[in-house]
């Protein structure tokens, strides 16, 4: 079939909107690595004495070498010392390289609201370039900063990114959702994560110490997401506007049959006009969506909560805790240079975001979300038993370690990719940049959460902590069992009519048996 084929317009168009998401990954983890050089440079611009510099190095020194996840990073808690005055300038240390990390988050959580608006509003490609403006502004207040006040800019930068960051959340899933062919949506979609993950692993591989991440070239390394950004921004003009924004909202069939046109390869595209024009119809009759309708409108509470439920999944599932702890889990283990073998664990990571890629359109995607929330259950269990017996039995931080990577194996199968792009598909074109713009907003809170409240929770639990990540691991893996349908090859129709089903087989089974049948029969 013809919309099935891979052409370089396509190839070429989903590669440069990723480029958003690579950066994204990038600027989550970039700020790692190098967090003890800019402390100690944050010291030195700010006078305070080298006894203090050294104890917040030693801190840095054992904190840092974990891969991130999230935008998020523990704050340092500096040694008290005797003398007043060191505590305090201490204390602003700390509170300055508090605010260079959790700035970016809150700027991702302002700005993930209107990456559906300004879609709707310039198109998706003006609004990722527009976008790219931040990104370029935020790594370019990065790159400069030791020509300044080093903090100040920094901190600036960071939130800058955060607001770039939180506009891509939304933007990339939504525009290579809706020029994907139906049968490879869910492919095309989880590129999005892939390239998440594989610009963080590249952030921590050239923070190393002696490629970027040292005294000299450690603003280099901030800075360097210009380069994606600048990349991005020359590309956009060669690749054609999303077809259904085209059709949908502009009511200009012409120009998205010629998009489509491109991105299919052939003259042939009725299919995915007719498609459009069934949406459309069901778009024109039905009134512009807001946030609060997805909530109140009967029709859209089922697919809003799945959808919020999806995300969460993704981030209380304990994976910023693995990572937490995985340091120190290598350390017992013996491994000397425990950077290396984070960096083994962000391999892994990219490496099954891209199979992924190939499994999602063959397993499906509940299946994908299952099996890997599934693993990560089975995981968190022998993960629990190893901490819990790693005084007692040196092995058991082998079987850790394996926990660790079988892990992430399971997280970036399933629960990793599969949240974004299927928030797209649960919506037609008048709700769904209201429901991409609420679901972002609920990922950068989540890790937010996640952020504020992991410390507290470890130091509380101590190495029983993930039997508590295993519990509520179970608990959305059966809310995924019940609620959650399989969307792979459906039309956003027929995805509507699956959740009627699955909304009225909790109400009364003769009208859930009723919608099958109208389902199983109706036409794309």
């Amino acid at each position: 079939m013809t919309e099935d084929k891979v052409t370089r317009t396509l190839v070429f168009t989903v590669f440069t909107a990723v480029l958003g998401s690579f950066q994204f990954g990038y600027d989550i983890g970039v700020i790692n690595a190098p967090q003890q050089v800019i402390i100690t440079h944050y010291r030195h611009i700010l006078g305070v004495p080298l006894d203090d510099r050294k104890a917040i190095n030693s801190y840095a020194i054992n904190s840092t070498e974990e891969l991130p996840t999230s935008p998020f990073l523990r704050v340092p808690t500096p040694t008290p010392w005797a003398e007043e005055e060191p505590v305090a300038s201490a204390s602003l240390i700390t509170m300055f390289w508090s605010l260079s990390v959790s700035s970016f988050p809150v700027g991702g959580m302002i700005a993930s609201f209107f990456g559906g608006l300004l879609g709707d509003q310039l198109g998706r490609i003006k609004a990722m370039l527009v976008a790219n403006i931040l990104s370029l502004v935020g790594a370019l207040l990065m790159g400069f900063s030791k020509l300044g006040p080093s903090h100040i800019l920094i901190i600036s930068g960071r939130g800058i990114s955060g607001l770039y960051c939180g506009l891509i959340s939304g933007l990339v899933p939504m525009y290579i959702g809706e020029i994907a062919p139906t049968t490879l949506r869910g492919a095309i979609g989880a590129l999005h994560q892939l390239a998440i993950v594989t610009g963080i692993l590249i952030s921590q591989i050239v923070g190393l110490d002696f490629i970027l991440g040292n005294h000299e070239l450690w603003h280099i390394l901030l800075g360097l997401s210009a380069v994606p950004a600048v990349l991005q921004s020359l590309l956009l003009f060669f690749c054609p506007e999303s077809p259904r924004y085209l059709y949908i909202k502009l009511d200009e069939e012409a120009k998205a049959k010629k998009s489509l046109k491109r991105l299919r390869g052939c003259d042939d595209v009725t299919k995915d006009i007719t498609e459009m024009r069934k949406e459309r119809e069901e778009a024109s009759s039905e009134k512009k969506v807001s946030i609060i309708q997805l909530f109140t409108n009967s029709s859209y509470q089922q697919p809003i909560l799945v959808a919020l439920m999806l995300h969460m999944a993704q981030q209380f599932s304990g994976i910023n805790g693995i990572f937490y702890y995985s340091t120190s889990i290598f350390q017992t283990a013996g491994i000397s240079q425990p950077v290396y073998a984070t960096i083994g664990v962000g391999v892994v990571n990219t490496v099954f975001t891209a199979l992924s890629v190939f499994l999602v359109e063959k397993a499906g995607r509940r299946s994908l979300f299952l099996i890997g929330m599934s693993g990560m259950f089975v995981c968190a269990i022998f993960m629990s038993v190893g901490l819990v017996l790693l005084n007692k039995l040196a092995w058991m931080s082998y079987m850790s370690m394996t926990a660790i990577f079988l892990f992430v194996s399971f997280f970036e199968i399933g629960p990793g990719p599969i949240p974004w792009f299927m928030v797209a598909e649960f919506f037609s074109q008048g709700p769904r940049p209201a429901a991409l713009a609420i679901a972002a907003f609920s990922n950068w809170t989540c890790n937010f959460i996640i952020a504020l409240c992991f410390q507290y929770i470890a130091d509380f639990c101590g190495p029983y902590v993930f039997f508590l990540f295993a519990g509520i691991v179970l608990a959305f893996t059966l809310f995924t069992f019940f609620k959650v349908p399989e969307t792979k090859g459906k039309s956003f129709e027929e995805i509507a009519a699956e959740f009627q089903k699955k909304s009225a087989s909790a109400k009364a089974p003769k009208a859930a048996v009723e919608m099958e049948f109208l389902g199983a029969t109706e036409t794309v």
